[in-house]
């Protein structure tokens, strides 16, 4: 009898979680208690992310201040261009160095009104590739930037979204994460496309386990993701049964999951949405097991 689907996946990946700044009481709950069930499995960092124009800008810097303090994980720390100069950018940078953050996630950000054209603040970083070797010159930090295997909304083709990207390489970034994607062969053809524009920088797959199909298409009608039909056909019918939609989610991201490590993908980068169950599920079929010894959350 052949093996089941994830037999053969030895273990040997690294993961990294991605999650927002609490506006609540009980969301700060639920992300501590997402943070206390991921942590055993040792992430390579997590991030958390900012708002449009800083409007999470305390929130984001005391959550991941927390996790710096109160946690044996390396947390990252997103920060962007938006409405505000650079000035105050750095001083955001320096407050995260004093705090012990040693990683940004570095990125142009999006208008703070939807359906605006993105304009750099007077006096601020004009773009992604800006702020990275504005970073850069402050602090030896690990930066990471965004990618987008199916190309940037407010970028005139796939040519110039991947000459911006080796931009943010040569400007001192460490890595890329990419936008998520719904079929592996996205990622695969990125990956190739990049190697053949010279970016040697590892590039990560951004991975979004479905909980609401709803909010997963807008998600991918404002970011330029596919989304394919099978995609509805299988949610189909799922909206008053969510936990049936959880497996469902949980079975079909994983098994994305298993055909990039099969094209020899090893780093995987989750976006929770502070829930971290769907993460725990898949990061278990790739044959991840919590380590002896990962430092939970302090009390």
């Amino acid at each position: 009898m052949a093996a089941p689907l994830f037999a053969d996946v030895a273990g040997d990946i690294e993961v990294s979680f991605e999650f927002f700044p609490p506006k609540t009481e009980k969301m700060e709950e639920t992300l501590w208690e997402s943070i206390q069930t991921l942590s055993p499995l040792a992430p390579r960092f997590v991030s958390v992310t900012y708002g449009a124009g800083g409007t999470t800008r305390e929130r984001t810097h005391n959550t991941v201040a927390r996790i710096a303090r109160e946690t044996g994980i390396p947390a990252a720390a997103h920060l962007t261009c938006v409405e505000a100069t650079r000035e105050e950018i750095d001083q955001v940078a320096e407050e995260y160095w004093a705090a012990g953050v040693r990683h940004i996630v570095a990125l142009r950000g999006d208008p703070p009104r939807a359906g605006e054209r993105f304009q750099s603040h007077p006096g601020g970083y004009e773009n992604a590739a800006a702020l990275v070797a504005g970073l850069s010159k402050l602090h030896p930090f690990e930066i990471s930037v965004a990618a987008y295997p199916e190309c940037h909304p407010d970028s005139a083709n796939p040519t110039a979204d991947l000459d911006n990207l080796k931009a943010k390489i040569d400007a001192g970034a460490t890595r890329a994460i990419t936008q998520f994607f719904f079929e592996p062969e996205t990622f695969f053809r990125f990956r190739d496309d990049a190697a053949k524009a010279g970016i040697a920088a590892e590039i990560v797959p951004g991975i979004m386990p479905v909980m609401n199909f709803a909010s997963v298409q807008r998600m991918s009608a404002m970011c330029g993701t596919a989304v394919p039909a099978w995609m509805g056909k299988l949610f189909e019918g799922l909206d008053e049964h969510p936990a049936a939609r959880q497996l469902v989610a949980a079975t079909l991201t994983a098994e994305l999951c298993r055909k990039l490590y099969a094209g020899d993908v090893r780093q995987f980068h989750f976006y929770t949405l502070n829930r971290a169950e769907l993460s725990y599920a898949i990061c278990h079929l790739l044959g991840l097991r919590p380590k002896v010894g990962a430092e939970l959350v302090a009390a």
